[in-house]
Order: C-alpha cells, then sequence, then structure tokens
C-alpha cells in the first residue's frame, strides 16, 4: 500500500491523520533560544495564548532533507511506495527538502519508489491534498493515481481566509502581494486567498460579518452555489466563529464533508489568533 506524508502545517485533524495512517513530519518553531517541533514539543492552546503577548514573533523553519529521510526510512519498513505531500513551494523549502531526501534515498533505499507534490496551496487545501491521496491509498490505488489525486484536489481547492489584522504574516514574510492591506484602517478586516502559490489580496470588509459574507460571495464566483463540496474551516484560537461561517456555507453549497480545524503553531504565527478561513474543493 502506498504511503501518504504531510508535514504539520497541513493541520489536519489528529483523529483524521490516525484514521488516514498519514505520517506527518514536523515544522520547527524558533521561539527564542529554544527549537520547538510543531505539535511535538508545542502546542495549539499554549502557543496561542502566548502568541499576542510576544515582544518578538518566533522564527519558523520547514523540515530539512535529513526530516524527509528519517521519514522515508520509518515509512520503509512496511512499505516501498511513497507519496509526499507539501504546502506551495512559493512560501516555503519544504518541497525542495523532500526532492533532495528522494535523491538522497534512491541512493540508500533503491528500493523505494517516492512521488513529491508541490500543492501550490497552504492550510487545509493543502490538508486536503493529503487527506484525499491517503483514502485513496487506503483503496489500493497506485503510487501515480495517489499522486494525481494530491495533485488534483491541490488544483481544484480555494483558501480564503480573513483576521483581524495582517500584522503577522507581514512580519513572517509571507505577506505575498497583499502587503498594501497592511496598513488598512483599524477594524478592516483583510481578505486574502492563493493564486498560483502566493497570497494575494481578495478585498476587505467592514466587520467579521461583512468579511464571512464576502467568503462566500467569493466561493460562489469559483463554485456556483449549491454545488456539491467537501469544506474545512479553519481558524486560529477562534472555534465558536470557525463554527458560525461554516453554518453560513452550508446555506450555500451542500457540503458533503465538513471539518473544523485549528491551524498548527507554525502556521497560526503568520496569521496570528482571531483567523479564520475556508477552504474547499468541489466535489
Amino acid at each position: 500500500m502506498v504511503q501518504v506524508i504531510t508535514d504539520s502545517c497541513a493541520s489536519i485533524p489528529e483523529a483524521l491523520v490516525r484514521k488516514l495512517k498519514i505520517e506527518v513530519v514536523p515544522y520547527y518553531i524558533h521561539k527564542g533560544t529554544a527549537t520547538l517541533r510543531d505539535l511535538v514539543d508545542v502546542g495549539r492552546r499554549e502557543f496561542f495564548e502566548w502568541l499576542p503577548k510576544a515582544k518578538q514573533l518566533p522564527k519558523t523553519a520547514n523540515p530539512g532533507p535529513g526530516d524527509y529521510l528519517a521519514a522515508f526510512k520509518r515509512v520503509a519498513q512496511r512499505t516501498r511506495e511513497i507519496v509526499t505531500v507539501h504546502m506551495t513551494s512559493k512560501g516555503s523549502g519544504a518541497y525542495q527538502a523532500a526532492l533532495v531526501a528522494q535523491e538522497m534515498a534512491q541512493e540508500r533505499l533503491p528500493e523505494l519508489r517516492i512521488e513529491v507534490v508541490d500543492t501550490l496551496q497552504v492550510a487545509m487545501v493543502h490538508g486536503w491534498a493529503a487527506i484525499e491521496a491517503a483514502r485513496a491509498a487506503l483503496a489500493n490505488a497506485s503510487l501515480e493515481k495517489v499522486a494525481q489525486v494530491a495533485r488534483e484536489v491541490a488544483a481544484k481547492g480555494t483558501m480564503i481566509q480573513t483576521a483581524d489584522t495582517l500584522r503577522y504574516l507581514y512580519l513572517g514574510g509571507r505577506i505575498g502581494r497583499a502587503q498594501h492591506l497592511v496598513g488598512s484602517l483599524m477594524n478592516v478586516k483583510p481578505l486574502i486567498g492563493m493564486e498560483d502559490g502566493i497570497i494575494v489580496p481578495l478585498g476587505r470588509a467592514r466587520s467579521r460579518l461583512g468579511a464571512y459574507r464576502q467568503m462566500i460571495r467569493l466561493m460562489g464566483e469559483r463554485v456556483p452555489f449549491g454545488s456539491r463540496i467537501k469544506i474545512a474551516v479553519t481558524h486560529v484560537a477562534a472555534p465558536e466563529e470557525a463554527r458560525r461561517l461554516l453554518a453560513m456555507v452550508g446555506e450555500k453549497f451542500i457540503c458533503v464533508e465538513e471539518i473544523v480545524s485549528e491551524l498548527s503553531p507554525a502556521l497560526g504565527v503568520h496569521t496570528g489568533p482571531g483567523m479564520v478561513g475556508v477552504n474547499f474543493f468541489p466535489v
């Protein structure tokens, strides 16, 4: 059976990770002099309670080739075929690190067949690609088919999010083409999305409710209202807002699968507490 590997920034709920037998490689968080493994050495609750009080944002780092090679070695004990699914290569070095690890594995573990997938996505669109690939793997799909599923879901997927501020995204260097929104007036809620692997501005609203209405309108421009979709609403320390947004989405679309997922600390550090987003694709 094909083994699917992804990383902690996919922000897939842990119960689903276990059910689908996904191997997760953690990102790193450099907090002061400490180096923490995302979702291993640091959890969501304590990190997001601390983050607004931080005088200096922690730095994050993607797993290195050695981390992926170690994952390949672990997986090689039970399979010879691997699909590893990564967030956009234009915002992280994880994809490139996995390619290097793939070359290393070809020399040291020549029996392994490895496909490395660049989703050009983030958050739970990246997560959905890994989830659907893992489901295909559990259904005994071939290596090529599992990788194809991941790429197709990523290509069809859309991420739209809003937050109280873009300060965290700006300070973390992940602002992309949405930089001009940083100077927005207070109480204006910016909307951002992902196009061709880069963060882009999608608009702004005067309130959270207004932002949610705009998000749903933008969803309708990509997928007609009434369509069948799989939807994950992501958030950072805002579960009630996530459920509120999900209920609004359910009024306009047929949600055949719904997930509410909190971002991992390594990803949430770039959005800050209060972020809420939709991550969906048509089915």
